[in-house]
């Protein structure tokens, strides 16, 4: 199976090894995976109204990853965007709009086409600790991403999964949202670490960087001791370095 794996910004820039670990799971799947040379999906000038820009950047996304059985991403944000919103941005356009769902039909986050796709649920990983896991919105809402993440996760040897309280509100990042309203943002990913850490859990985990991110910057300003990955280290067995956010997180370089 040839499948395109769109990398996502947030991981080129502040995290290859989410990248590598997806490409890593994926292959030992019996994908044959490739990484066309991409360009953000558009989101950012999408949800601020530019649509002109948005509609540029599409169509360099739709040209790159014609072509691919599937395409992956380890992120239901940008998956959503290809999937859910490039469609509507090529309504009125008939030489772009069968392009556009064409891709659309082909998208998939990264969990749920391992365990849907797939049928692949059992990865040999092994992690150590008690984890929660935070559900994204546009994984939860747009992709329909709950149960797959926590199936992977159930068998991974030594990890104890505790579930988030309230893991269906956001945490306060959504994109461009935590730059308009950053009071608002604040107070979210306060009350978002409140049930981390009633839960107990000594890690926490989800499938979108920029939740990551976020929430990992907010435990480090509280000195607290959560460790933070993306599922895909957890799962490909690449999560033995630092976390987000911790003093010795290299997230720039190259693992």
């Amino acid at each position: 199976m040839r499948i395109a794996l769109f990398v996502t910004c947030l991981v080129d820039l502040y995290r290859p090894r989410v990248g590598f670990a997806a490409v890593n799971l994926l292959e030992r799947a019996g994908c044959e995976v490739e990484v066309p040379v991409q360009t953000c999906c558009g989101q950012p000038a999408y949800n601020n109204g530019d649509l002109d820009d948005a509609r540029a950047i599409a169509r360099q996304v739709i040209t790159a990853f014609e072509g691919f059985e599937h395409v992956v991403a380890p992120s239901g944000s940008c998956a959503g965007m290809l999937k859910c919103h490039y469609p509507t941005l090529f309504e009125d356009d008939a030489a772009w709009s069968d392009r556009a769902r064409d891709l659309a039909e082909r998208t998939h986050e990264l969990t749920a086409f391992l365990t849907d796709v797939l049928g692949q649920d059992d990865f040999g990983a092994h992690y150590t600790g008690q984890a929660t896991y935070h559900d994204s919105c546009s994984s939860l809402r747009e992709m329909r991403v709950h149960a797959q993440p926590r199936r992977l996760l159930e068998r991974v040897d030594g990890l104890q999964l505790k579930e988030l309280g309230d893991n269906e509100v956001c945490c306060g990042f959504g994109g461009t949202f935590c730059v308009k309203y950053p009071e608002l943002s604040a107070r979210m990913v306060d009350d978002k670490v409140a049930r981390i850490h009633e839960t107990g859990a000594d890690t926490l985990l989800a499938a979108d960087l920029g939740c990551l991110l976020n929430i990992a910057g907010r435990l480090r300003r509280l000195d607290s001791t959560v460790r933070v990955y993306h599922i895909a280290e957890v799962l490909a067995g690449m999560a033995d370095g630092p976390g987000l956010g911790e003093a010795r997180d290299q997230g720039k370089g190259r693992p």
